[in-house]
Formats: structure tokens, sequence, C-alpha cells
């Protein structure tokens, strides 16, 4: 198959009626091409996750790979980490995304502990991990939920566990997110999109992904009960945190 066919083209035409995306078969078939063009500082986070597995767990340590999409997270992790150093989990709600990632995480690490599973991260029963990657997930689930997510997920980590949050951000300066808004776009922009692709986007997004502030999810991990929490990393509206729960 060509790399033209892995292209991301869901946008390239106009549409009466634009729909709230989901991360269906015509999602799957694209995105990694769709995450390389419109995820500014993506490569950079997943290059980081085995580095800071490396640094932070214990030999043996489960981790949590949240909202895995294709497993690119959980793939970074089983790169650096020996098979009996780490178990992961990774949990998507996608059945396409879960059924790739399952057949291309077992061709590549065949002699690694990784359970590929279709579920709901709010409903999810965890079991003690030394850490927790979501990426770009929260962001998806309703304003209301987040909280009680994160609470959850701070009661899973093991005492000196990590939590790696990255997610779309907003700013509290109304000018500065329209600077950063625009400067994303112009980002696209320079990767290949067009502006209707671009609009149509933004509009199939509007009612399905809410993106919070970094002031916000700094004190929700602090309301649940982390020690403390960094941005290690911010590209235009796109960041990364990390949170670490204080060891015993």
């Amino acid at each position: 198959m060509s790399d033209a066919s892995y292209r991301d083209a869901i946008f390239t035409t106009p549409l009466d009626r634009v729909a709230s995306f989901s991360f269906d078969e015509q999602v799957v078939s694209c995105f990694p091409d769709m995450l390389r063009r419109s995820v500014p500082g993506y490569g950079q986070i997943i290059a980081m996750l085995g580095l800071m597995a490396r640094a932070h767990l214990r030999p043996g340590a489960r981790v949590y790979d949240l909202g895995c999409s294709l497993g690119a997270a959980s793939m970074a992790l089983a790169r650096e980490m020996a098979a009996e150093d780490i178990e992961i989990e990774a949990v998507d709600l996608s059945r396409p995304m879960v059924e790739r990632a399952s057949r291309e995480l077992a061709e590549a690490f065949p002699d690694h502990r990784i359970n590929v599973t279709e579920a709901d991260i709010r409903t999810l029963d965890y079991q003690p991990a030394g850490m927790i990657v979501v990426n770009l997930t929260l962001q998806f689930l309703p304003p209301e939920d987040r909280d009680a997510v994160i609470d959850k997920l701070f009661a899973a980590l093991e005492p000196g566990g990590v939590l790696i949050l990255s997610e779309k951000i907003i700013s509290d300066d109304p000018v500065e997110n329209a600077w950063l808004i625009e400067r994303y776009h112009d980002f696209k922009r320079a990767n290949g999109y067009s502006d209707l692709e671009i609009s149509q986007k933004r509009e199939a997004l509007e009612d399905v992904m809410k993106p919070d502030s970094l002031n916000t999810h700094h004190e929700r991990l602090a309301r649940a009960g982390f020690q403390r929490s960094h941005t290690w990393l911010q590209y235009l509206n796109f960041a990364s945190m990390v949170a670490f729960k204080a060891a015993e």
C-alpha cells in the first residue's frame, strides 16, 4: 500500500454537514499521519516516555497507557525497557484502535507483557501501577468526569509513582489563547492542511473535545493528592505534564 493511502484526507472535501469526530476505521487508517501533522511536539512526548520510565520505574512495574490509540506510547516504553522490567496495560475505547494496536504490539514486541483492552478509563478496575500515561485522552471526556478519573489514577499509583498527562490546552488569557490558535493553524498549514480541512476538523471536534487550561490541570492534580506536578513540555497549545505521588 502506498504512503498516500495513509495520508489524512478526511476533511479535504467540502461537507454539507460535518459530523462529530470519532475514532473509527477511517481515522485509524490515517492516524499516524494525523498525529504527525496536527499535534505539535507529539514525537518529543513519545520519545521521552521510555526515558521517564527508566528514571522512575522499579523493575517489573505495571504501566498503564490510557487512550493508547495505535500503541505509540506502549511501543516507546517497550523499546526502552527489557521485557522482564515492565508490564504494560494499554486501554482504548475505540475497537478499531484496539484491534490494530493489539496486532502491531504483538508483532513488534512478542516477548513483552503487553495487554491491550477495549474499555472506558472512567470505569476500569485499576491495579497498582508505577506509571500511568494519559496521552491526548482526558480532553475527550466530559469535563464533569475528569476530576473523578484523576482521583482514580492517583489511587492506582504506587507510592513514588508518576502520571504523564499530555493534552491540548487553552490559555486563561483570551489574547494569548487567540494567538496560540492562530499559530497552531499556521503549524497545520505548514504541514499541508488546507484552510477547508482546518475549518471542518475544528467543527467536528467542537462538541467532542473540550480542552482545559494548564492551571486547571495542575489544580486538579493537586486536589487529587499529587505531591507536585510540572509542565515539562509545551509547544503552542499542546502540553505534557508530569505529576508525582509521594513515596512512603
